[in-house]
C-alpha cells in the first residue's frame, strides 16, 4: 500500500492508497509542534495505519508526506514551515530510519494538486488553487506535477494585482494573498471571531460597508488567481480547495460575477470562458494526503503519474 500524509498545523491526515488509486484506510491525529513533534506525529500515524492495514492483510510499501513550506524538486528537506514550528528539517532523513520504508516529501499544495487530479479523473492540464490562511496553487499537466526550477511554480498568492492595494507579508502591495488569504482578511477585519472570513461575508450581507469592501477584495483576488493560472498555464480546469470554500456558494457566485465583469470588457477573456473552468473540491476530500501517497511511490521524483 502507498501511504500519504497531509501534515497540517493542527491535524495530520493519513490515507492508504491501492494500485487503482482508491483510498482503503484513513485516519487523523493531532500534529505535534516543532521538528520533534512532527516526526513523532508522522511515526505514530503511519504506525497506526499500518496496524489497521495488517488486519486487511496489507503492508505499507512507501510513504509520501505533504507539508507546508518549500521543498526543492526531488529533495527531502522542508524549509520555512512556520505553521509547524520548523525552520528546516530533513524529513526523510528523520523518519525513514524509524519507518523502514522509502519516504518522499512535497509541499502540501502541490501534493493536493496531484491528489485532486486523480480524484477528478484528470486529463490534460489542471490547476489546484488553495484558499486558506494563504493562497497558493499547484499545476498538473498530462498527469505530471509541475514544480518549476526551484519548487515555486504555482505561488500565485504573491503576484501583485493592485499596486495600491493592502500590504502583503511578502513586502509587496496588492498581492492576491493580501486580498484573498484568510489570515490577511482576518487581520484587516480586526474583530475577534472563530471564523473571521465568514463573519466578513455575513456582515457584508447585513450591509456593513467595510465588510462589503473586504468581501469584494476576496472575489477580486480569487478571480485574479484564476485568470493567472489559465493565461500562464492554459489549464483546462481550476479546482478550488481550502478552508474558504466553506463559504460556497456565496464565494463562488462572487468570483463568477467578478470574472464576468472583466470578460464583459474583453472579447479575448470572454472566449476563454473562465467561469466554466472553475470547480470546487468536495468538502472533506483527502486530496493532499492522496497526492502525497502518489508522490511517495513515484519512480521519477521530478514527476508523478497521477492516474493511479
Amino acid at each position: 500500500m502507498r501511504v500519504g500524509l497531509d501534515v497540517g498545523g493542527t491535524k495530520t491526515e493519513a490515507v492508504a492508497v491501492d494500485d487503482a488509486g482508491g483510498v482503503t484506510a484513513r485516519m487523523r491525529l493531532t500534529t505535534g509542534w516543532g521538528a520533534q513533534g512532527v516526526v513523532r506525529t508522522v511515526f505514530d500515524v503511519v504506525t497506526a495505519l499500518a496496524d489497521e492495514l495488517a488486519v486487511l492483510g496489507e503492508t505499507v510499501g512507501t510513504v509520501g508526506i505533504g507539508m507546508p513550506g518549500q521543498v526543492e524538486p526531488g529533495g527531502t528537506r522542508i524549509v520555512h514551515a512556520v505553521n509547524l514550528g520548523i525552520e528546516e528539517l530533513d524529513v526523510a532523513g528523520a523518519v525513514e530510519p524509524l519507518l523502514g520504508v522509502p519516504v518522499r516529501v512535497e509541499n502540501d499544495v502541490k501534493a493536493a494538486a496531484a491528489g485532486a487530479y486523480l480524484l477528478h479523473r484528470g486529463a490534460g492540464a489542471m490547476a489546484y488553487l488553495n484558499l486558506g490562511t494563504g493562497v497558493a496553487a499547484g499545476i498538473v499537466s498530462d498527469g505530471h506535477l509541475w514544480r518549476g526550477a526551484r519548487g515555486t511554480a504555482g505561488e500565485v498568492g504573491h503576484i501583485s494585482v493592485d499596486p495600491a492595494g493592502p500590504l502583503c507579508r511578502c513586502g509587496q502591495r496588492g498581492c492576491i494573498e493580501a486580498l484573498a488569504g484568510g489570515a490577511a482578511v482576518a487581520e484587516r477585519w480586526g474583530k475577534p471571531g472563530v471564523h473571521p472570513v465568514t463573519d466578513v461575508f455575513d456582515a457584508a450581507d447585513a450591509g456593513d460597508a467595510d465588510a462589503a469592501a473586504l468581501r469584494a477584495g476576496v472575489a477580486f483576488g480569487v478571480a485574479a488567481a484564476v485568470r493567472v493560472l489559465v493565461l500562464t498555464a492554459d489549464v483546462d480546469t481550476v479546482v478550488v480547495g481550502g478552508g474558504l470554500t466553506a463559504l460556497a456558494p456565496r464565494l463562488t457566485a462572487d468570483v463568477a460575477d467578478t470574472l464576468g465583469e472583466s470578460a464583459a470588457l474583453s472579447p479575448f477573456l470572454r472566449s476563454l470562458r473562465l467561469e466554466e473552468r472553475v470547480t470546487l473540491l468536495p468538502p472533506g476530500s483527502p486530496a493532499a494526503a492522496v497526492g502525497a501517497a502518489l508522490i511517495g511511490a513515484a519512480r521519477d521524483a521530478e514527476g508523478v503519474l497521477t492516474r493511479g
